[in-house]
């Protein structure tokens, strides 16, 4: 989503970073490139005239830091700007409430919100650790309901019909009946989808609001339909009070704008990113965390949450009882990272996390991230005997005639795996170190 934008404003900061001394010309320059690079981006123009006029009012005649050169203080003025542009200091959700505390979903056709539904109880249930109930109220599109009622029960979420009936309030009340008398702590509730501009639809979702008084009303907007989300949201907040939103489909062609818009114009917040198509592709929005990447500082944190999230805390243990015997990394620990790595799901979004100023300038990065090497990796091991493994250095020409014979490859591929291996190998006596961005200089090595 942020992808052009991050080119084009890293682009720009690395020309004045390392200055010693810039001028004021130097910054009427640079905030004209920031300017084009966010008109490009298709954020709102009133949001970029404040933001520009906010920098030049704190950076012209502003005394430097010592300890920063005067383009590194600019790139932190910008930085403290994009997050205040955000505006999402609510950004979390709020679920302080008398039980069942109630998600209200809202939003227009197509815009994704019955997977966002959806996907909004699989990360209450999983992350917050709530017990959760997801219901519909869509009288309109039946094939809806049935959507999200696949989608719940692929993962054991709790999904709750409610009997047809036109009248959508006795539907309103069957659901919330439902989930009092079984002690539901979260229950989410997906509406029809709606044109803002039809009025009787609209008046029927704020009497919808009205009896279910929602502690959180989340509008589902769609990335790509840039700066008509301003006048969507707008619409919506005539007729019901918003919490905040969420953005789907940012692993598409948008071009991130829709996020910096929205919210300096509603002065509500994005909760959530909607990262990819599947049920756990849901990433909270932190501001700070989002405006780093942008800036091409990468989201180290969330990498590392990530590989936590994905790593076992048997696994956790044996890694650490190897390290303090400083037993060697083998073949069998390869495979471990390499089902590890497979397991973590969509690649291209942890590489976008990383910081762009190690190995992301690779323009042929997106060649190298195949999850079928993972599998031909991982077919070659198998297809060892256990002292192979162990002992990787014994591996010898008959050796790779038998394992390729076993493993259905090449003896080439076996020698390109040998090689990453090795490289893999350097890494974490490295990490054991204690230099651990080394890991992430290098993690392209799966992959080649």
């Amino acid at each position: 989503m942020f992808k052009n934008l991050t080119k084009r404003l890293t682009n720009i900061f690395n020309k004045i970073s390392n200055h010693g001394m810039i001028t004021e010309k130097h910054i009427q320059d640079t905030l004209r490139e920031v300017r084009t690079a966010l008109l490009e981006a298709d954020v709102a123009l009133p949001v970029i005239k404040r933001f520009i006029k906010n920098i030049k009012n704190i950076s012209i005649g502003k005394k430097i830091n010592k300890t920063l050169t005067p383009g590194q203080e600019l790139i932190k003025i910008v930085k403290k700007e994009l997050i205040s542009c955000i505006n999402n200091k609510n950004y979390l959700l709020n679920l302080s409430t008398t039980p069942p505390a109630i998600i209200l979903i809202v939003g227009l056709q197509g815009m994704g919100k019955t997977t966002s539904a959806a996907k909004l109880g699989f990360f209450i249930k999983n992350k917050i650790k709530k017990k959760v109930l997801v219901s519909s109220i869509d009288i309109m599109r039946p094939a809806g309901i049935e959507q999200l009622k696949i989608l719940c029960q692929s993962e054991k979420i709790d999904f709750f019909q409610p009997h047809f009936s036109k009248n959508i309030l006795n539907r309103s009340n069957e659901i919330l009946e439902f989930s009092k008398n079984n002690m539901y702590d979260v229950l989410i509730v997906d509406t029809s989808g709606r044109m803002h501009i039809n009025t009787e639809m609209m008046e029927e979702l704020k009497i919808v609001h009205n009896f279910f008084k929602p502690i959180e009303t989340i509008l589902v907007i769609d990335s790509m339909i840039g700066q008509d989300s301003i006048n969507i949201a707008k619409n919506f907040k005539k007729y019901i009070e918003l919490s905040g939103f969420i953005i789907t489909k940012i692993d598409g062609d948008s071009r991130g704008g829709v996020a910096f818009s929205i919210c300096e114009m509603t002065k509500k917040p994005v909760k959530f990113l909607g990262i990819g198509e599947k049920i756990q592709d849901l990433e909270i929005f932190n501001s700070e965390k989002i405006v780093n990447r942008i800036l091409g500082m990468g989201d180290v944190l969330s990498i590392i949450e990530e590989i936590e999230e994905n790593f076992s805390l048997v696994q956790k243990k044996n890694f650490e009882k190897n390290n303090k015997r400083n037993k060697k990394f083998n073949l069998n620990d390869f495979l471990l990272h390499l089902q590890q790595v497979k397991k973590m799901g969509n690649l291209k979004n942890l590489i976008d996390k990383m910081p762009q100023n190690s190995f992301m300038n690779n323009k042929n990065l997106d060649n190298n991230i195949n999850s079928n090497i993972i599998n031909k990796f991982s077919s070659i091991i198998l297809s060892m005997t256990l002292k192979e493994r162990n002992h990787p250095e014994i591996i010898k020409f008959s050796r790779k005639k038998r394992i390729a014979l076993g493993s259905g490859v090449k003896i080439q591929d076996i020698n390109i795996m040998l090689k990453q291996f090795t490289n893999i190998q350097k890494v974490i006596k490295k990490v054991n170190n204690g230099n651990i961005t080394q890991i992430f200089k290098n993690i392209k090595n799966f992959f080649n």
